[in-house]
């Protein structure tokens, strides 16, 4: 049996293999079980970690600094490819309040983390990883790590703190959710809820009863109305037709519009009368409504038009077509000549079936050829992504240059790319099935060597004074911001508890409590609000945690 010894203890390339492994699938499969209706998914794999490290299993050195690298550099890049293309525009169309209200959780939970070290004499290479463990940060942990590492310093300290205040920073955000609903909210801050995001396409019919705009064409009206909307179908005498640009409109003209729930109002004085009928049901027999029209989606897989303008196409004009939407990773947008387009896109079409045939030649809709990731362009990010987090940056009153590091680089790069790469012709189209296996693959290898490395000792310094300690100072770090912040959004902000939820949810990147608000609350408010938070807060918590250790170690 010497051989069974040697294949899981005797360090080699393939006992470190093996170790992985078992860690990996073990807390992917405890990560499954739910307990009053939580689980913790991936996170399992970093207690996993510290079971095995703790039972005595352990890896050559050079190979788990090797393995926790590079999973943490993948993880973080491809986290920047996903919230790339909505990272700048959640700045917009009421995201600055979001967005404000997340940075206040992360002040707030930063300012409590360094005065408590201060007070209480805790190291801050000790409270760094309590702050990461309270606000269930991992990519954070990394950079800070790669910060100790910089000044000299050991990083033992933080991945064992992180890891005792870890489960407590899960629940706990859950439990000050609980508080605030069951103290401070009313019910018609959850009913608000119902009425779902401003910000989604909506689709509506209108008839022409305003005089203002009889005989006047379609462009000069949306000068006019400075609202954004696309008129995908007119009926008028019991014809249907494609409007353009300049097309007139004519009293008791039928309209059939794509805009934004917050714009429908003003589109209702606009036009004259909104019809009641529910053109967002789901179900809706698109091809069934006219018999002279259908309409189609089709996947833009050229990769000649990745990065253009929509408008510059002339589809509309060139083959009397109308294209109704675009759909992105999900998110329905407004298809206005302005957008710029990307690999993947969606776009609903409607036209006659051949104009739609030769539409659907130009654009491609040979989805085969976006399911093989496009790696080459994946690693070239990786690269740039480090050699950015390498490069010195020198602030005053720090002798030591920081460097975004492993963590820092790669996201920001992978932002970058994923926001502005279109517009440079750069194909970083993944789908989402790739970006999730290659997120899911680096942050397991990065839990698990993360939680291996912590694992001997995690046990006994839970058992002294300071493990208590830790776990007391990380929950009050996690609770105390979210129930402050919480009541100034609903009471001052005038938040709905939906949308507050997603924001509180979004600023400590905690996707379990995400979905607790969303099984417990009506709309998709929690959704939408968390995915305009957690751009931000995720870059905001990596780039923090480096710049406390800079100016406090």
């Amino acid at each position: 049996m010497e051989w069974l010894n040697n294949l899981f203890f005797e360090h080699s390339a393939l006992q470190a293999v093996i170790i992985m492994a078992i860690i990996i699938a073990a807390g992917l499969g405890l990560g499954k079980i739910r307990i009053w209706g939580i689980s913790l998914g991936v996170t399992c794999v970093f207690f996993a970690g510290i079971l095995a490290g703790h039972l005595g299993f352990s890896i050559n050195p050079d190979m788990l600094n090797y393995a926790e690298s590079f999973g943490l550099v993948l993880f973080v890049y491809e986290l920047g490819l996903q919230v790339g293309p909505g990272f700048f525009s959640s700045f917009r169309q009421g995201g600055i309040q979001l967005n404000m209200l997340g940075f206040g959780v992360i002040l707030l939970g930063t300012f409590m983390a360094v005065l408590i070290s201060k007070i209480g004499a805790i190291p801050m290479s000790d409270m760094i990883g309590i702050l990461c463990g309270a606000t269930t940060n991992t990519p954070a942990l990394g950079a800070a790590q790669q910060t100790l590492l910089q000044l000299g310093e050991p990083t033992s300290g933080a991945a064992l703190s992180c890891a005792i205040t870890y489960p407590l920073g899960v629940v706990g955000v859950i439990l000050a959710m609980l508080f605030v609903r069951k103290l401070f909210v009313r019910k018609s801050d959850i009913e608000t809820a119902e009425s779902g995001d401003n910000n989604q396409t909506y689709i509506a019919t209108f008839k022409v009863r305003n005089p203002a705009i009889f005989e006047r064409d379609i462009k000069q009206i949306a000068e006019w109305s400075q609202r954004k909307f696309v008129i995908s179908r007119l009926w008028r005498e019991d014809k249907v037709s494609i409007p353009t640009s300049e097309t007139i409109l004519k009293e008791n003209d039928r309209l059939l519009i794509t805009t934004t729930d917050k714009d429908a109002p003003h589109l209702t004085i606009l036009f004259g009368k909104q019809e009641p009928e529910d053109w967002n049901k789901k179900g809706i027999d698109w091809d069934a409504l006219d018999n002279k029209l259908v309409s189609k989606d089709i996947v833009i897989t050229r990769p000649g038009l990745n990065g253009k303008k929509l408008g510059s196409l002339r589809l509309r004009n060139t083959y009397a077509i109308n294209i109704s939407r675009v759909t992105r990773s999900g998110i329905r947008l407004l298809a206005t000549p302005g957008l710029i387009l990307q690999l993947g896109d969606r776009l609903t079409i409607v036209g006659e079936s051949t104009a739609v045939q030769e539409v659907e030649k130009v654009l491609g809709n040979a989805t085969n050829t976006l399911r093989d990731p496009n790696l080459a362009a994946i690693f070239i990010g990786i690269v740039l992504g480090l050699v950015i987090g390498s490069i010195p940056i020198a602030i005053p009153g720090i002798s030591t240059p920081v460097k975004l590091g492993l963590a820092g680089g790669p996201i920001i790069i992978g932002i970058l790319i994923g926001s502005f790469g279109p517009r440079f012709k750069l194909v970083t189209y993944t789908t989402r099935s790739a970006n999730l296996m290659l997120r899911g693959i680096g942050l397991s290898l990065y839990l698990a060597c993360l939680g291996l490395g912590a694992g001997e000792h995690f046990f006994e310094t839970v058992m002294r004074p300071e493990g208590a300690a830790w776990i007391g100072i990380g929950f009050a770090i996690t609770f105390i911001p979210i129930v402050l912040m919480a009541l100034f959004a609903l009471r001052i902000s005038k938040l709905d508890f939906g949308s507050t939820c997603g924001m509180l949810c979004g600023s400590m990147a905690n996707p379990m409590a995400l979905n607790y608000a969303n099984e417990t609350l009506p709309g998709d408010n929690p959704a939408v609000s968390y995915a305009t938070v957690y751009p931000l807060s995720m870059f905001s918590r990596v780039i923090i945690a480096q710049i406390i250790l800079m100016f406090f170690l």
